[in-house]
């Protein structure tokens, strides 16, 4: 009997990391490293994944927002569908900030981390490149790229906000021409949204191929030294964000799941595993989304009308992981230099984390991109950075799994909300 796919994938994570441990970087087969050749498969599955977003999210919103039926209705799903996420978002970066508060993990026995070891000055010089000059402007940019002056241009550079606005519009005006080339429109793109699952589904088939791929290339490339600064430098401020997170996940969103959508949160995990190990895996919401949307559809049981507008939106702006994780690194490199930040400016990194984390995953180095904006804008040093750097692979993946596993419960609670009949029950 055929196993099913999330099981396929766990067992190739297991099989991935004790692949990646035995080869390492040198380990080579006929003057072919093993990395490399990790690195082949991986990269082959993330294209494979990507070839498929831009059309699969175009067709998705588009025929979502025509059997949307009329505006009032579209205007009332746009409209849980954000209050959703700003609700969702918030409650993570205020879950990220109790926990930076309470453990404390820029501190070593009562001193800050800067005077206990220092700063790994390559590491942060790796930061400082990959952070380049970008600065607080960058909000001012995420909303610039909604309204894309070259919507082709926007798509081959994978701009999710342009192609989503550009979506959201295109689908709505579809539905107020004349019936004719209306039904012609709606049929072509309904055409296209089916043929885009099937191909979504024929990428997913080599699923658990690409993951081992994936996960055993960053098992390959860890080094000893790295796994001792992890533990001397990173360790606390590691187990802060896991435990933050964890409480959103296994907490915060179960709550909404089951008191609000009345569905059990237990089989609710039970339909997502499958897009979750991805995303741990690939550490990216938008290569997931095909595999999140199959999953929300067909295992929990969401309409394509709810799944189709909720989740390609969500897969771009709604970033509960990412948020809370710039949340605790900017708290944490802030008590790492020992300053001592007011209630005012704790607000105001909440509020920035908020806003970057809409868009960061269209801006380069996501996550340290977004975490030096709200260092510059608290008077911090963006050469911290280099603090995080040894860990930030590992609560990347973790993150990205938190920010999908939000996005479904989105679909489920607005599904429930919307009167839909066929959710899991609880």
């Amino acid at each position: 009997m055929r196993l099913k796919l999330h099981w396929q994938i766990l067992i190739a994570l297991v099989l991935a990391i004790l692949a990646g441990i035995l080869a390492g970087r040198d380990a080579s087969l006929l003057g072919i490293t093993f990395l490399s050749m990790f690195a082949f498969i991986g990269t082959l599955f993330l294209n494979a994944l990507k070839m498929i977003i831009v059309p699969l999210v175009m067709s998705s919103i588009i025929t979502g927002i025509a059997n949307a039926g009329d505006g009032q209705g579209l205007g009332r799903l746009g409209g849980k569908t954000i209050l959703f996420y700003v609700t969702s978002t918030m409650l993570a970066v205020i879950t990220g900030l109790v926990f930076v508060n309470f453990f404390t993990p820029g501190l070593l026995d009562g001193e800050p981390l800067n005077k206990v070891l220092g700063l790994d000055m390559s590491l942060a010089q790796e930061a400082a490149d990959k952070v380049g000059d970008r600065d607080i402007s960058v909000i001012a940019d995420v909303f610039l790229s909604m309204v894309p002056p070259n919507i082709v241009e926007a798509a081959s550079k994978g701009q999710m906000l342009g192609l989503i606005f550009f979506s959201l519009l295109f689908g709505y005006f579809m539905t107020r021409v004349e019936r004719l080339p209306g039904e012609t429109m709606k049929n072509f793109w309904l055409g296209l949204f089916q043929i885009m699952l099937k191909i979504t589904d024929l990428v997913m088939r080599f699923a658990p191929i690409g993951i081992f791929g994936l996960v055993a290339k960053v098992v390959a490339e860890i080094e000893p030294s790295e796994l001792s600064t992890l533990a001397e430098s990173t360790g606390r401020f590691f187990i802060t964000v896991l435990l933050a997170l964890a409480v959103h996940v296994f907490l915060t969103l179960p709550l909404a799941l089951k008191y609000i959508a009345r569905v059990n949160p237990l089989r609710h995990y039970q339909a997502m595993s499958p897009a979750l190990l991805t995303a741990f895996s690939t550490a990216s919401s938008s290569a997931t989304l095909p595999l999140t949307m199959e999953c929300v559809e067909k295992r929990a049981g969401v309409s394509n009308r709810t799944t189709s507008f909720v989740l390609p939106l969500g897969a771009t702006i709604n970033m509960d992981g990412t948020a809370l994780y710039e949340c605790v690194a900017a708290m944490f490199i802030a008590q790492a230099y020992g300053m001592d930040l007011s209630i005012g400016t704790q607000f105001l990194v909440v509020t920035i984390a908020i806003l970057t984390s809409i868009g960061v995953a269209a801006v380069p180095a996501a996550s340290l991109v977004a975490i030096s904006i709200i260092l510059a804008a608290i008077g911090l040093p963006a050469e911290g950075i280099g603090l995080l750097l040894a860990v930030d692979r590992i609560l990347d993946m973790l993150r990205t799994a938190t920010n999908v596993f939000s996005d479904s419960c989105a679909a489920v609670v607005i599904a429930s909300s919307e009167g839909e009949k066929n959710l899991l029950n609880s």
